[in-house]
């Protein structure tokens, strides 16, 4: 009897740590639990910790309340101007609404990615499909990927998902078109840097003919200038001439200097033989008369 009694406290243990253990719902930092009652969900454990449900009629499952990534297959678009393209893109997005998540997609990852796969496929599609092939290449940087994320807007809401971002791995031409783009690209590029040269010759020769403009302007006002201090040097000069011969003695004097001057000039070059007139004012001196 005595060994029924332990035999029977211990089945009461155990059979007590199987209701305890049952009723336990334990809910860690990054996940929701999910109570539910014959299939239905009755509360959502949103909150880290302990909590108590009833054994055998209540069950829970987790769900991730952490940020997701999922990485969606390559596929094919089509740009505005008829070019394929092949888009490779993954989606950070989390749970926003447990409920709706579990009642619509059962609590499943998968099928969640596959919604999320369809939708961003949908909005890259018609993104993609309002844009040419060159400023698809040209908006790479970021702003497509917000494009897209933007078309996708509250499509997912009603399956308790939110989508956080849309980031494109790659969006590339296919092989055999990649080349062709590249010279289109090179061409246009080389066009763009041919007007910026003709513009800078047209800007270089109208700064030369500005430039040649005022330097000939500066050039006449100079010569004018020297042609009129020439005159004035002039009419100095014939004026000191004209009172030079007023005087019959200065008259004498400048005749007799500038006769010498010219024989100094004669004498130039090796030249020692000096012819003079006799009526040469250097002659008149030698001579005496």
């Amino acid at each position: 009897m005595k060994m029924i009694g332990k035999v029977a406290r211990v089945i009461v243990v155990v059979a007590a740590l199987v209701i305890l253990r049952s009723s336990l719902v334990i809910t860690y930092p990054n996940e929701y639990k999910i109570v539910r009652q014959f299939g239905e969900i009755v509360r959502v454990e949103e909150n880290p910790g302990v909590s108590f449900r009833i054994p055998f009629i209540q069950t829970s499952a987790s769900l991730p309340k952490s940020l997701q990534i999922y990485d969606i297959p390559k596929s094919d678009v089509i740009t505005k101007d008829k070019k394929s393209m092949i888009a490779d893109a993954f989606v950070l997005w989390k749970i926003s609404d447990p409920v709706l998540f579990t009642r619509h997609l059962n609590g499943q990852l998968a099928q969640a990615q596959s919604r999320i796969s369809a939708s961003v496929f949908s909005s890259m599609k018609s993104v993609i499909s309002n844009m040419d092939q060159l400023e698809i290449i040209e908006n790479r940087d970021g702003k497509l990927a917000l494009d897209i994320s933007s078309n996708i807007g509250s499509s997912l809401d009603g399956y308790g998902i939110q989508v956080l971002a849309v980031e494109t791995k790659s969006l590339d031409m296919p092989d055999d078109n990649k080349q062709a783009v590249y010279d289109r690209m090179i061409s246009e590029r080389n066009n763009i840097a041919a007007s910026y040269t003709a513009q800078g010759n047209s800007s270089a020769q109208k700064i030369k003919n500005d430039t040649t403009k005022e330097v000939s302007v500066m050039l006449s006002e100079a010569r004018a200038q020297a042609e009129k201090i020439k005159a004035e040097g002039e009419a100095q000069y014939m004026q000191i001439l004209s009172n030079a011969y007023n005087d019959e003695a200065k008259a004498d004097f400048y005749n007799f200097v500038r006769a010498l001057d010219a024989a100094r000039e004669s004498l130039k070059g090796g030249n020692n033989t000096l012819i003079l007139d006799k009526d040469s004012p250097i002659t008149r001196i030698f001579y005496g008369y």
